[in-house]
């Protein structure tokens, strides 16, 4: 069915963009607004990919004429956040990478940042004063970083952050219930912190045959005689307040009974899974060549480690070492092997009770994909294939063929986006989808944010349709909750990886973990999100280089005893120093390896280490630095453990008021003092019932 979807929300402004599923180039699809409210001027262009920017707050309805008939997309548009006038300024001190000195002869400096989806050449700076550079822009409440590149290159760039005060986004969640003849669908709504108490709004699906006249709404609960349900309804809801939520689904199914189902959850095995990513050409060592042979032969390391999950860095076509600028997305690396042998590995790691991530990179290719090499030649057909942006915003320094230039984020001159307003993109890319789906475990999305929201809910329901456990794993930096709304299970957690980079800097506090952890209520996130915590990745400096060896295996512990989906980087276990070093086998770190492994099986063994929520305890730093110590308690209704780290070079005594037994679970010893405890990096005790 060519149906677009579930209904759309944003807010007034924010473009929505509206595109049939199954997309096929050779039809005929056509969109027309049907309904919009009163004060509203809008119209939707011709293509059969458009783009709704409601401009009055309100219901909007949109008609596709398709193949398979007409459908109606809903799209609600709720009232604009209010906005803050902010300004950035940086100076050469604030250079993050380059010469400083740069930054005084420079003639232009380009500002980007979420505010313009990160593309160089629309957002220019001033110079205020010799070697200050400022920018103003209006912002809505929350944590904005913009980027500062100078003369069109990232040599050198610096960074400037501002927060605007208000609320943040409330929440809700949907529960069903059968009432004798009636079903009942209830709304937990929350306020956001600093928000005031929201209401609730119900939508149901337009896919569905469940209609409006068939319902009762009273607040936040929704009723309907179980003898109006067709075989299949989704309902719909969002909080409204200052901000609105992302919106939350359940799913109703009557057949012989009413079962409910919640669609945007992730699947129970990746709540709490341990994760493993591995940059494939460096794992294999110094000697041998990597192949998927070769990991194969390896996979017994990857078992001992105890991990859920292995993540590989793109095994597709490329003529990059990292893998990323992929120049056949259908098919293995040569220099990696066959379909064959890949399957051979993925059937492997199964064996042995590991998942495998397939990282999937469809924002955009290499520039030498034929297909882009097209597109740029005026091969007939492929005039589409990729964005285009007017030369005047080519800051890039490339010549690009043509009266225009490529479109793309930062300077990722080598990687030009696709167009997702091309059918012909869509269905290539669906199919890219199609063809590694039933290979593996999950896709790990690289440059998520850059892909529509629309396309990803059409990549969920066709993946889970097949397989309901399959994985999708966004990287979307900075975060954004809109991704958590029926689009992807597991995000990353940008906001604890910094914290613990800043904390390891001795520039915060280790209690700011809590402010943390607490960042992601307040950007939305449901209380079900699951969210991947990490020390380090293969797009960033290792963290013994950034911060120094002491407080690693503080870091490390952080984010095996926090909720979420803890992160292994390979190398990391092993003391590998460069970012994407070769993996160290015969000269690695045995030590810290085996703190790695103790740590994955601790998370294993208790369940109280991978449950909800994490209780700030009271504690007295007695000997070291207490802005080097945080100590928390974890618990499952059937035991409670307190956790401690120590991101200090020296020991520290740590009173608990809590009664604790001493023993610590990590390293198997008592670790009581006359004083208290004995911390030396991580301890996990339990508490005294």
């Amino acid at each position: 069915m060519h149906h677009p979807g579930p209904p759309r929300f944003c807010t007034v402004g924010e473009a929505v963009e509206l595109a049939p599923r199954r997309p096929d180039p050779e039809a005929t699809f056509r969109w027309r607004l049907a309904d919009a409210p009163a004060d509203s001027s809008v119209s939707l262009d011709d293509g059969p990919v458009v783009h709704l920017e409601p401009d009055a707050p309100g219901t909007y309805r949109a008609e596709l004429d398709a193949p398979d008939g007409t459908h109606t997309q809903t799209v609600r548009a709720f009232p604009a956040t209010a906005r803050e006038t902010v300004r950035f300024s940086v100076t050469a001190d604030d250079v993050v990478e380059g010469d400083p000195d740069d930054v005084a002869d420079a003639e232009d400096c380009v500002v980007m940042g979420r505010f313009n989806d990160f593309t160089m050449g629309t957002h220019w700076a001033t110079e205020e004063s010799e070697g200050e550079w400022v920018f103003e822009t209006d912002l809505p409440p929350g944590a904005h970083s913009v980027i500062f590149a100078f003369d069109g290159e990232f040599d050198p760039f610096a960074d400037d952050e501002v927060t605007v005060a208000g609320a943040g986004r409330p929440r809700v969640e949907l529960q069903g219930r059968r009432e004798g003849d009636t079903v009942v669908v209830t709304a937990d709504a929350r306020a956001a912190p600093d928000g005031s108490d929201p209401d609730v709004e119900f939508h149901l699906d337009d896919r569905d045959a469940l209609a409006e006249a068939d319902v009762t709404v009273d607040g936040d609960e929704l009723r309907v005689p179980v003898d109006s349900l067709p075989v299949l309804s989704r309902v719909h809801a969002v909080a409204v307040a200052e901000q609105h939520s992302v919106a939350d689904t359940l799913t109703l199914r009557a057949d012989e009974d009413v079962s409910f189902e919640r669609p945007a959850d992730a699947p129970e095995w990746a709540s709490d899974a341990s994760i493993y990513e591995i940059f494939v050409r460096e794992f294999v060592g110094d000697v041998a060549e990597t192949s998927f042979e070769e990991i194969e032969r390896r996979v017994p390391y990857i078992e001992s480690l105890g991990v859920d999950v292995v993540w590989f860095t793109p095994v597709v076509q490329s003529p990059t070492r990292h893998g990323y600028h992929i120049t056949d997305l259908f098919d293995t690396a040569t220099d990696l092997g066959t379909r064959e042998e890949f399957a051979s590995l993925v059937e492997t790691l199964h064996d042995a009770g590991i998942r495998v991530v397939f990282d999937l990179v469809i924002n955009h290719t290499s520039r030498d994909h034929p297909y882009f090499q097209f597109h740029r030649s005026g091969v007939p057909g492929y005039e589409d294939y990729y964005e285009r942006i007017p030369e005047s915003q080519n800051v890039t320094g490339v010549d690009w063929a043509g009266d225009d230039a490529a479109g793309l984020y930062f300077n990722w001159t080598k990687i030009p986006n696709v167009n997702y307003d091309s059918l012909d993109v869509r269905r290539w890319m669906l199919d890219v989808v199609d063809e590694w789906a039933g290979e593996v475990d999950g896709f790990r999305c690289d440059v998520a944010w850059g892909v529509p929201h629309g396309f990803w809910k059409e990549v969920r329901e066709r993946v889970k349709a097949e397989d309901a456990e399959f994985l999708l794993l966004d990287e979307t930096v900075p975060r954004d909750a809109g991704f958590r709304e029926n689009e992807f299970d597991v995000h990353y957690d940008t906001d604890f990886y910094f914290t613990l980079r800043d904390v390891g800097k001795g520039e915060e506090p280790a209690t700011a973990l809590f402010d943390a952890l607490e960042l992601s209520p307040r950007r939305g996130y449901p209380d079900r999100s699951v969210h991947m915590r990490y020390v380090e990745n293969h797009d960033e400096d290792r963290y013994r280089d950034d911060c120094g060896e002491t407080p690693l295996r503080a870091a490390v512990g952080a984010t095996f005893t926090v909720p979420g989906a803890p992160m292994i980087y390979y190398g990391q276990e092993r003391g590998v120093e460069d970012q994407r070093g070769t993996m160290r086998w015969h000269d690695g770190d045995a030590d810290l390896t085996d703190f790695h492994r103790r740590l994955v099986a601790l998370r294993q063994d208790h369940p109280a280490l991978r449950a909800p929520g994490v209780d700030p305890a009271d504690w007295t730093v007695v000997a070291g630095d207490a802005d080097d110590v945080v100590a928390y308690t974890r618990s499952d209704g059937e035991e409670t453990l307190a956790v401690l780290l120590n991101f200090g070079a020296e020991a520290a005594t740590v009173a608990l008021e809590a009664d604790v037994t001493g023993h610590d679970l990590l390293s198997g010893t008592d670790v009581t003092t006359g004083d208290g405890l004995r911390v030396a990096d991580v301890v996990v005790t339990p508490v005294e019932k």
